[in-house]
């Protein structure tokens, strides 16, 4: 329940703190004095829409609060989203700036709008004026009967089968068109995939090819001059091993006399060793080497091959070459894996689609158990509000396939008993809001809410009708906290609290009434602005009788 409403700079509303009881409170004032900006403060705690033209001349912001009690879905609702909420009592706050940008809060922590209105929903139930509209609305009348009908895990289970359905069907378009355009590609890419693979590609081999090419190419050349270069290293006579030796062999015999020589000579010797070695490395070397044309025209045509797939692909080596072959690759094999991927998404979407439509058989025999009893309950109550004759039924109509089902919702109404038409073109205002009200009792005993705002709901209704109104909402007030912003003496008088709007010195005021205030507010509901002595004890009755 809402425990206390304290708001601040909000439009005429320069201060202003107050709370509330349990039960059913009153909240009425003259035309103009206030209501639906204290109305609309509630709301914009709530989580409706902000803007600057919300903010008084007061300050730079507003900022409006409310404490309201902790039910069971407000704390399962604290846990998913991890909110601290350690209380019984939980405090909504709305701050608006001149900017028309706006902040909320749940116990003093920053939280989204989105959340906010989440957690609204779960608190407060607000009938505001012209909403006798929402009954042309089909996902309201919809709404009312699956609560009737205890309906609304099954329309939950029925939407998410359906989701899932489409889920399935957008995939399996996405695989047909895939499937399409691969097997208008297949035959392109496995061509250019059969010849790279033909190509045999190994890393490393375009450079290999290139360095064989070479040597191929100025084959008798190089092996003239290897054997050159080995003749002048090896030659019989002045070979520089040769001398070498001679050198050796003279300075160890100086070195009998001269000390350092026979190092020297050591190293001349090193030196010999390391000449022959080079030239036996060149005769290996002379050997390997084949003047080979018929092995030249290979390398040359295996470069061709390579320079011209390179070419053809967009690359530079033989490495991106292999990369491409096995993009090719995997394009051909998915195109053959296509068809295997349509098969299983069709079995699977065959499969949600019977989920669907058993869900959807169990919610449509819910709903079809549920129109005889609901429609009963609503023509009871529409009876005890003086339209005895009225006729109120609900009906199903077939519809295409949807996420709330195979049906409609269709509310007929007669007041006279006879050949019932949709309701939102044959019933008057007065009537309109005694069937909404009526909805509203029906629809409380299940939606466990715990307050419920009726913004003069007996709109069009006078007289013992109202009367009659006024015991309803009473009734109602046993079970949860309703509000009634009401201009009717005979719904205000039921009453367990009264609270009055009215303007002083340009600003927006409410306190509550004692019994006395209460007596002439009554009054001037019956009279008007010249309250009489008739008014004051018919005022007083009103208050007697609902006593």
């Amino acid at each position: 329940m809402l425990h206390s409403l304290c708001v601040s700079n909000y439009i005429l509303i320069g201060s202003l703190e107050t709370s509330f009881p349990e039960g059913l409170i009153i909240i009425s004032g003259e035309t103009g004095a206030g209501k639906s900006i204290l109305l609309g403060a509630l709301s914009l705690v709530l989580g409706a829409k902000a803007d600057a033209s919300l903010v008084g001349p007061q300050g730079d912001t507003c900022v409006v609060e409310a404490e309201f009690s902790v039910s069971d879905p407000v704390r399962e609702l604290f846990r998913r989203e991890d909110l601290p909420c350690e209380e019984d009592r939980i405090l909504l706050r709305r701050v608006v700036n001149r900017s028309g940008r706006s902040r909320s809060f749940v116990n003093d922590e920053p939280v989204a709008l989105p959340l906010l209105q989440e957690l609204a929903a779960l608190l407060v139930d607000i009938h505001a004026q012209h909403q006798t509209l929402r009954l042309a609305d089909e996902r309201f009348r919809m709404d009312a009967l699956d609560l009737f009908a205890g309906a609304l895990p099954a329309r939950e289970a029925c939407r998410e089968a359906w989701n899932r359905m489409q889920e399935l069907h957008r995939s399996l378009e996405e695989i047909r068109a895939q499937k399409a355009q691969a097997q208008k590609d297949q035959s392109y890419h496995f061509a250019l995939w059969e010849a790279l693979d033909k190509a045999r590609l190994t890393p490393g081999e375009w450079e290999e090819l290139e360095s064989e090419q070479q040597q191929l190419s100025h084959a008798e050349e190089l092996k003239e001059t290897l054997c050159a270069a080995e003749a002048i290293l090896l030659a019989e006579e002045a070979s520089p091993a040769q001398q070498l030796r001679e050198s050796a062999r003279l300075l160890d015999k100086a070195g009998r006399f001269l000390p350092g020589m026979e190092a020297l000579g050591e190293r001349l010797a090193s030196v010999r060793l390391e000449v022959e070695d080079i030239a036996e490395e060149l005769a290996r070397a002379n050997s390997r080497l084949e003047a080979s044309p018929a092995r030249l025209e290979q390398v040359e045509e295996r470069i061709s091959l390579l320079h011209g797939l390179m070419q053809k692909h967009g690359v530079s080596t033989v490495e991106e070459l292999i990369a491409e072959r096995d993009r090719l690759s995997a394009l051909v094999s998915d195109a053959s894996s296509l068809e295997e991927k349509e098969q299983a998404l069709e079995k699977e979407r065959a499969a949600a689609e019977k989920t669907y439509l058993q869900r959807a058989e169990a919610l449509h025999t819910l709903r079809e158990k549920a129109c005889a009893p609901f429609s009963k309950a609503l023509t009871a109550h529409i009876h005890a509000l003086e339209l005895e004759q009225a006729v109120f039924t609900a009906s199903l109509q077939s519809i295409a396939p949807g996420p709330n089902g195979t049906e409609s919702v269709s509310f007929l109404f007669s007041s006279t008993g006879k050949q019932p038409a949709e309701l939102s073109h044959v019933a008057s205002g007065g009537e309109l809001s005694r069937i909404m009200l009526s909805l509203k009792a029906v629809m409380a005993r299940f939606t466990k809410m715990p307050t419920l705002l009726f913004d003069e709901i007996d709109t069009g209704v006078s007289g013992s009708a109202a009367d009659k109104m006024g015991n309803l909402v009473c009734d109602m007030g046993s079970d949860m906290q309703i509000f009634a912003i009401t201009h009717l003496p005979q719904v205000a008088a039921k009453g367990h609290a009264h609270y009055l709007v009215s303007k002083e010195g340009g600003q927006t005021r409410i306190h509550l009434l004692d019994p006395e205030e209460r007596v002439m507010e009554l009054a001037r509901m019956l009279s008007g602005s010249v309250i009489t002595p008739a008014a004051i004890e018919n005022a007083r009755t009103l208050l007697a009788h609902h006593g």
